[in-house]
């Protein structure tokens, strides 16, 4: 895999998910859900302490270094990678420095709520970067130029548009053929598969949420999906 994310030359590469941390709670468990995908570890800024508190070291720690402990400094020295500007959350810095083919980041998600709605502004600014953030309940993501999910029947399926769009759909109980979704206006939570789902959005500001229960499926859904170009 090529070391250039974009403009940004690579701190980690790598042929498989890499698994991000923040430092929002986070369980083992889902930890472990990750992991069953790709055993790169890497740290956005406190992510580190909330890593090293479950046994597990970083290869890298990505951020602007004004949370991170004096210990977890001491303990991981040489494995920081500090980046200075203030425009950008220590997610962005992050996953602009990861070359991946999908990134699963835990700890950005059911703490504060700016700093969630943060994470979720870093998945459509990157659309070229694809990412699932996991935390509570649900595995949220953007909705890639066609998203598949086969096998779905049942499934509870929530979009949740990030800015003027529409979509062509199939499989869901109430289809978004024709309808013209935005955040200040209609939008598509609480819809549900009856089979196979088929997304196909006509720009990078579709945000589908899934059950945290379907990570698996969501994970091999963006592996094998196209990806977007990159924001200018």
């Amino acid at each position: 895999m090529s070391n250039e994310t974009g403009q940004h030359r690579a701190i980690v590469a790598s042929d498989a998910p890499v698994v991000l941390f923040g430092g929002s709670a986070a369980t083992r468990a889902d930890l472990d859900a990750a992991l069953r995908h790709g055993n790169r570890l890497v740290a956005a800024d406190s992510g580190a302490d909330a890593l090293l508190a479950l046994g597990q070291e970083p290869e890298a720690v990505i951020g602007d270094m004004d949370s991170i402990s004096d210990g977890a400094r001491h303990a991981l020295a040489g494995r920081l990678h500090r980046l200075d500007e203030q425009e950008t959350t220590d997610f962005d810095k992050a996953l602009r420095h990861i070359a991946a083919p999908l990134v699963l980041a835990l700890g950005f998600s059911g703490g504060r709520l700016d700093h969630e709605l943060a994470a979720l502004n870093t998945l459509v600014r990157h659309p070229d970067r694809p990412a699932v953030l996991i935390g509570g309940q649900g595995a949220t993501f953007l909705c890639p130029p066609r998203l598949m999910l086969p096998g779905a029947a049942g499934l509870p399926v929530s979009v949740f548009p990030m800015g003027p769009v529409s979509a062509r759909s199939r499989g869901l109980e109430w289809p978004l053929d024709g309808l013209a979704l935005s955040p200040v206006g209609r939008i598509g939570t609480s819809n549900r598969a009856t089979g196979p789902v088929e997304i196909a959005p006509d720009g990078p500001l579709l945000l589908v949420i899934l059950p945290r229960e379907a990570l698996d499926l969501a994970v091999r859904s963006l592996i094998a999906a196209a990806r977007w170009p990159a924001r200018a």
